[in-house]
């Protein structure tokens, strides 16, 4: 069971994503830093993202091996970046641990019986449970599905369609604006914020 108590201390031991990033290997920051230089936001998007009233955190377990992660993560990265935490507490939270070094936090989330990444757990600001989406977005699954490659991952290094990317980061910021729609709503944490 995702305990406030797992949770919270998983997210403790998470790090950002620049300080994620740099202890990969020179090729693996090189990954990741290309899909993040391409990631962007639209100014409608970003707009809704800054528009959040209710902090979320999201602890994305991951591997800079991994050509999923380095697909998708850095896109995470950018979404955090249009909301970071206000002085009030609203705002984006993203943390990346990797699933190696957090074996507990891996077993628990384990998608199809396998631990997959990157798995991102949204939560509550006082680290509830609140949705999780990991491996890939509908988007990326229905390349791949198109694709038919038969593999596990993406080759390491291999671009990544503009459309493709668009589409994901679109997947992922509805994600983003769902969990905050719940947290908004939330009839306990209205309580707590009055509102």
């Amino acid at each position: 069971m995702l305990s406030p108590e797992l949770l919270s201390s998983s997210f403790a031991a998470a790090v950002p994503y620049e300080q994620y990033v740099a202890t990969g290997t020179p090729d693996q920051r090189d990954q990741w830093g290309r899909i993040h230089a391409r990631a962007s936001l639209t100014a409608s998007q970003s707009s809704l993202v800054r528009g959040f009233t209710r902090r979320v955190n999201v602890l994305v377990s991951s591997g800079l091996w991994c050509g999923d992660c380095a697909h998708q993560c850095p896109m995470l990265a950018r979404i955090a970046e249009a909301g970071p935490i206000q002085s009030d507490g609203r705002g984006v939270d993203l943390r990346f641990i990797d699933r190696d070094k957090a074996p507990d936090l891996a077993d628990q989330i384990r998608i199809c019986g396998g631990t997959r990444v990157p798995t991102a757990i949204f939560l509550s600001e006082d680290y509830y449970f609140v949705s999780l989406l990991g491996d890939k977005t509908l988007s990326r699954l229905r390349a791949k599905a198109d694709k038919s490659l038969g593999e596990f991952c993406p080759v390491p290094g291999a671009e990544l369609p503009s459309d493709e990317l668009a589409a994901t980061l679109s997947d992922w910021l509805d994600e983003f604006e769902r969990v905050h729609l719940i947290l908004r709503l939330s009839p306990r944490l209205r309580h707590t914020h009055g509102d």
